[in-house]
């Protein structure tokens, strides 16, 4: 657009280029949501009604404000509203918050569905926790009429040697993620060391996005988006004081380097079902998987990203 402007103004090609500092300083970002979350349970500890109030601003009403029906921004309660777990009663809603004036907020690698699998995904592991069971019995419980769904956590969970002792100090976290017409399932495998620094070290990640046209980008998309979900639950926070952001390049805003970089390991499911979207998925679900890890290796519960050093050990 900025390129659109200024040709207006001169004869010839124009090229406008940002440096990193002004990328970093100057964009949309992903905006800040509050969620408050509880559920009831029966005498076994088995969920059965589902309350969930999220506050946030609306991307959806500045660019498409039409999609916004009986004043509900749709993209908020992505994964929250239809999400696969089955429930007696359900309740969701919520409530507009904006930024201050000046901080312009957008999409993400991901909707809707990239914020609230993080917040279903890690209160479905704390109502395990509640009930003294496995994440993954507990999960597989609630999902009896959604095959798709069971089969991606089984086949992930078989993969990572689900069960099996680990040393101290190491955890696994499981997670799923149903959207855009995929079902994804990740376990994330974490080492967390006296300091509290968390280190993740294998991640098994299991797709069903129905017919697959190109299995080589399918799993490209399912690494990219685990890495860059990784990074943005590890490290990822932009910061303003007084009226300026204080990151400016990846010295202060960290992502994943190649050294710290899980093995990652992408299992395709042969289905023949309408194609799903990969793009976002594998960053959506790798971020609550990871959160679970860690209070599988700590007893620690992590309910606000990034994770910084949340981890005193």
């Amino acid at each position: 657009m900025r390129a659109v402007q200024i040709a207006q103004h001169v004869r010839g090609p124009v090229q406008v280029i940002w440096s990193r500092e002004e990328d970093i300083q100057h964009d949309m970002y992903r905006p800040y949501y509050y969620d408050r979350i509880s559920a009831g349970v029966d005498a076994q500890g088995k969920a059965v009604a589902w309350s969930h109030r999220i506050a946030g601003s609306s991307i959806v009403a500045r660019y498409s404000p039409a999609w916004i029906k009986d004043g509900v921004d749709p993209d908020a309660v992505d994964a929250s509203k239809d999400q696969p777990y089955e429930f007696s009663a359900v309740h969701v809603d919520w409530v507009r918050q904006e930024p201050p004036s000046g901080i312009h907020t957008s999409w993400w690698r991901g909707v809707g569905a990239t914020r609230g699998t993080f917040v279903v995904e890690s209160f479905i592991d704390e109502l395990a926790a509640n009930a003294k069971q496995d994440p993954l019995a507990y999960r597989l419980a609630l999902l009896e009429k959604n095959p798709r769904a069971r089969a991606v956590l089984q086949f992930a969970a078989q993969g990572s040697g689900w069960g099996k002792p680990l040393p101290g100090g190491q955890g696994r976290g499981i997670a799923l993620c149903i959207g855009f017409g995929s079902f994804v399932a990740q376990v994330v495998q974490v080492t967390v060391d006296k300091e509290g620094a968390v280190r993740p070290t294998r991640v098994w990640c299991v797709v069903d996005c129905g017919v697959q046209v190109n299995p080589d980008t399918i799993r490209a998309q399912m690494e990219s988006g685990i890495v860059f979900g990784l990074s943005a639950a590890l490290y990822g926070e932009i910061t303003i004081k007084n009226g300026r952001v204080e990151q400016s390049n990846f010295g202060d805003y960290r992502v994943m380097r190649i050294n710290e970089t899980p093995r990652i390991d992408v299992r395709l499911v042969k289905s023949l079902e309408a194609p799903g979207g990969i793009g976002e998925p594998g960053t959506s679900c790798v971020m609550p998987a990871l959160a679970n890890a860690i209070f599988a290796a700590t007893g620690k519960r992590i309910r606000k990203l990034p994770i910084g050093k949340q981890v005193p050990l």
